[in-house]
């Protein structure tokens, strides 16, 4: 096989997957609620997401969201956010709550806290997933899920 076929079968297939990934982050959030991706929107998170990124988001259980922690959350009136962990508590009924925060806002998100304490983990979709604070994402193919909503 040739360089140059080589090349556009690789370019195929990547925008073959990025048509998926823009697929499934449209749909995510309606028809497919569980599909574990997430479009970034706003600048809370500046630099390190920007409006438009699609990150993957893990499921994990209570105890294994840290401080430094990345996280997708539901807030009460059920729409997606996606902050960084600032502080973890556990309530006197043991659940956890994460106090969160973006990183390009001043103040952590107590609009969203409850009791006082934080995000309840009920309320959590997943961590963002990353290795070593490397965040796995996609960025700007997000931005045509956003159009596509409406957003």
């Amino acid at each position: 096989m040739s360089a140059g076929l080589r090349r556009k079968r690789l370019l195929t297939e990547l925008i073959t997957i990025a048509l998926i990934l823009v697929l499934v982050a449209t749909l995510s959030g309606t028809l497919l609620a569980e599909i574990p991706v997430a479009v970034v929107k706003g600048s809370s998170m500046l630099p390190l997401l920007r409006e438009g990124d699609i990150v993957i988001v893990l499921k994990c259980g209570p105890g294994d969201i840290r401080v430094g922690d990345v996280i997708v959350f539901k807030t009460q009136t059920g729409r997606l956010v996606v902050h960084r962990v600032v502080g973890v508590k556990v309530g006197e009924d043991g659940t956890y709550y994460y106090v969160t925060q973006g990183d390009n806002n001043a103040f952590p998100d107590f609009q969203h806290f409850e009791r006082g304490l934080g995000v309840p983990y009920w309320r959590v979709v997943g961590k963002v997933a990353s290795v070593n604070d490397f965040v796995f994402k996609v960025p700007y193919l997000g931005h045509l899920a956003l159009m596509i909503r409406g957003e």
